[in-house]
């Protein structure tokens, strides 16, 4: 009930503050934190976005909910090299948010926060007239220069991804319309798996090291393999063929390919993969593997850099492979 809810301070300090485990936080009870890098290294900030109903939906797990708001600012940390260190969180509650709801989302936090050793520094809570919304800014290290652009990569290197591509497109289809993969040959596992990657992405903290020491331009997936690669392609000013038989793929979306070729392009295009696109020298190809396998992530070729200035191409045995123009996920 309304009356039963805790007012702001109270849900600082009964939810939040027990998140704030740096000393610079002080316990969320001041105007603003204070952060320390380590000597010799510098900070990577990204943030992120998230509205209900339009990254996640209104009725999935809070924990959920709050795993992958964090999760996807954890995931351009990684493509940067930086390990996560901290966060800033701004939250705008719906009218109907209650305080069981609210404990379970912090409870999602608690939860990454120990898997992948990062603390809440700081934020604001505010009601929002639209809906659940989710901003956070988390902010990472790298040694001092260190940190992997959009921008060195080079013609003649080549073009990795990390994990499996369209499961989470997927598993969103699924979700809009329950059933959907029934008729397509799919398990009940597959579909769980589908839809578990969908909402809970895995951000490659553990490519971290790999990427800083053997990349020179790195992105994570957020809008699609086609589109994300557009943006990589011009940043780095080359054209990228891809061989589009080398995409990795899960079990489950090979059985969707087999089922239906059009609709695996499209879930291969679709976003929310959160798997790290990059460029590797070529002399660097084989260190850059032998780490990716140490830090037990699993890295796929898909592609080279050739000179250009910023197409993608698909190719299919080496051959141009006519499939119109392939876009990502867009949100305007």
């Amino acid at each position: 009930m309304e009356h039963e809810r805790p007012g702001e301070f109270d849900l600082i300090r009964t939810y939040f503050a027990p998140l704030a485990s740096d000393p610079g936080s002080l316990g969320l009870t001041d105007d603003a934190s204070v952060y320390h890098p380590r000597p010799g290294y510098e900070l990577v900030l990204t943030k992120d976005m998230l509205a209900a109903n339009v990254h996640f939906f209104s009725d999935d797990p809070p924990e959920a909910i709050a795993a992958k708001a964090l999760r996807v600012n954890l995931s351009d940390l990684a493509a940067k090299g930086a390990v996560p260190r901290a966060y800033l969180l701004g939250l705008g509650l719906s009218d109907d948010w209650t305080a069981q709801w609210l404990e379970r989302f912090a409870c999602g936090l608690s939860g990454d926060q120990a898997a992948f050793d990062v603390t809440l520094v700081g934020g604001d809570t505010i009601r929002s007239g639209s809906g659940l919304q989710i901003s956070i800014t988390a902010i990472g290290e790298v040694p001092d220069g260190t940190a992997v652009r959009r921008s060195g990569g080079a013609a003649g290197h080549v073009l990795y991804v990390s994990g499996t591509l369209g499961d989470a497109a997927a598993g969103l289809k699924e979700r809009l319309d329950p059933g959907f993969l029934n008729n397509l040959g799919l398990t009940d596992d597959d579909q769980k798996h589908l839809l578990h990657r969908y909402l809970l992405p895995q951000p490659r903290v553990a490519l971290t090291g790999s990427i800083r020491s053997f990349a020179s331009a790195s992105m994570d997936i957020s809008d699609g393999i086609f589109a994300d690669a557009r943006h990589l392609a011009k940043a780095s000013g080359v054209d990228l063929e891809i061989e589009i038989g080398a995409l990795p793929l899960s079990p489950a979306l090979r059985k969707i390919q087999g089922a239906d070729k059009d609709l695996a392009m499209v879930c291969l295009g679709g976003g929310d993969d959160y798997e790290i696109l990059c460029l590797v020298p070529s002399d660097a190809t084989e260190a850059f593997e032998a780490s990716a396998a140490d830090a037990s992530i699993a890295v796929s070729r898909v592609g080279t850099a050739v000179a250009g200035e910023g197409a993608v191409r698909l190719l299919q045995d080496g051959q141009p492979l006519g499939v119109g123009q392939l876009h990502g996920f867009r949100h305007f």
